[in-house]
């Protein structure tokens, strides 16, 4: 295994760059949702709510079935392998995206019978899509998480870099909104899009992600000696068996689950409140939101000495708070400025849940990253019940739960227990 001990910036600064398109991707992802659901299922009726929830379900899947072949590719592989084998993954996603969209335009008329609902053949190729990009995000994150908060730089602690590496994957999420509004449908309103407008961007971004991947696999991307084990090498316990990891991946399952729900349900609240009269840009919501995560993060890089359970402790109790008052207000603008409690939560749960783990790590990490599949599931039950409920006011009752989960990681599911402990060098 080829390792080097170095405090170069480069590696640091292309894990970060691929991190932003991650980020971009998933919310480009999340927020077709909104103009998907009237290209795709203007002839869906009873279950609407509950169709449209299926991009993120399905996007998120690609995390549960697919994270833990990433720990093992890097442990067979290494890690620029891995991250070579992800972007090829991506590219491929997109271009399924685009196959939806050209399937939708010449074979529009094609379509399954569910319930009473018609649901054209081109959607069903676009979830196949998100499955794969979902698949890749993971693969992508596997690789990167453990790097960047083993990859020492002078003067910063893991979580501090974890959560520089974030804030810039939060300035792709805060602009994705305003791509897909701005770009990929510039200038049509919300009832006039149409699947073909897809086809360009996704065929664009494509070409993009591969001279991306072309240009990576030409740059020197040194192993981080003893985060993975040699090979042929055995290890000794079950990966399970650590319980502030167990419990992590229920913590970040959670945390998931409530960043996503918020992100790309909440643009579906606002169209709900704009039949209604009130006037609300769901693309504006969205941006506010990602932006918050994204300023949070900035801000919290700054700082090095104050301890991730300290962090996550603090952010997760005003987060319950703020979500309680925009369920009781049914007020949107309350609800997005969680994003800025939001914007620590994943660095803070993903340190704590492999602090100590050495050789376990990358291993650690592709099981970690299963717990992203929370971002598939709470969603669509979300979706389903604003269908039950007629609304979508109280189901962000859902955040609440969610919030209260991962203050118990902080203040008691994170701590390591003695016979948890390493000593192996």
């Amino acid at each position: 295994m080829n390792t080097q001990k170095t405090n170069s910036l480069g590696p640091f600064l292309v894990l970060t760059f691929i991190y932003f398109i991650v980020g971009f991707l998933t919310t480009v992802n999340g927020q077709c949702q909104g103009p998907l659901k009237i290209a795709f299922l203007a002839h869906t009726d009873e279950l609407r709510n509950t169709f449209t929830t299926l991009i993120s379900f399905f996007f998120f899947l690609g995390y549960l079935l697919n994270s833990t072949l990433g720990g093992k590719w890097i442990n067979n592989y290494g890690y620029k392998k891995t991250l070579i084998r992800a972007l090829i993954v991506m590219v491929s996603g997109l271009l399924t995206y685009f196959l939806s969209s050209w399937f939708a335009v010449n074979y529009g008329d094609l379509s399954l019978q569910i319930a009473s609902d018609s649901v054209p053949y081109g959607f069903f190729i676009f979830l196949l899509g998100s499955y794969l990009m979902g698949t890749s995000a993971a693969l992508l994150q596997v690789v990167i998480n453990p790097y960047i908060a083993a990859y020492e730089l002078p003067r910063t602690q893991p979580v501090q870099r974890m959560n520089i590496v974030c804030a810039i994957n939060s300035i792709g999420t805060t602009i994705a909104p305003f791509f897909v509004t701005g770009v990929m449908f510039a200038g049509v309103s919300l009832d006039n899009v149409r699947a073909g407008q897809l086809m360009v961007p996704f065929m664009a971004i494509a070409i993009c992600v591969a001279v991306i991947t072309i240009v990576t696999g030409r740059l020197r991307l040194p192993d981080i000696q003893g985060t993975r084990t040699e090979q042929g090498e055995k290890l000794e316990r079950s990966i399970w068996s650590f319980r502030h990891l167990a419990l992590g991946v229920v913590a970040i399952f959670f945390y998931v689950g409530a960043e996503v729900s918020i992100g790309v349900n909440v643009n579906l609240h606002a169209m709900e409140l704009d039949r209604e009269g009130e006037m609300l840009s769901p693309a504006l919501l969205a941006t506010l939101y990602w932006g918050g995560l994204m300023v949070g993060r900035v801000i919290s890089g700054l700082f090095n000495k104050i301890s991730p359970r300290m962090q996550l402790t603090f952010t997760t109790s005003v987060a319950t708070v703020l979500t309680l008052i925009a369920i009781f207000t049914n007020n949107l603008w309350v609800l997005v400025s969680v994003g800025l409690c939001h914007s620590v939560m994943w660095g803070c749960i993903f340190t704590l849940a492999i602090k100590g783990l050495k050789k376990y790590t990358s291993k650690a990490s592709g099981i970690f990253m299963m717990g992203v599949f929370g971002g598939a599931v709470f969603p669509v039950l979300q979706g389903m019940m604003a269908d039950v409920l007629g609304s979508w006011q109280w189901t962000w009752m859902i955040v609440v739960v969610c919030e209260l989960v991962m203050l118990y990681y902080a203040l008691w599911g994170s701590k390591i227990k003695d016979e948890e402990c390493l000593t192996e060098n």
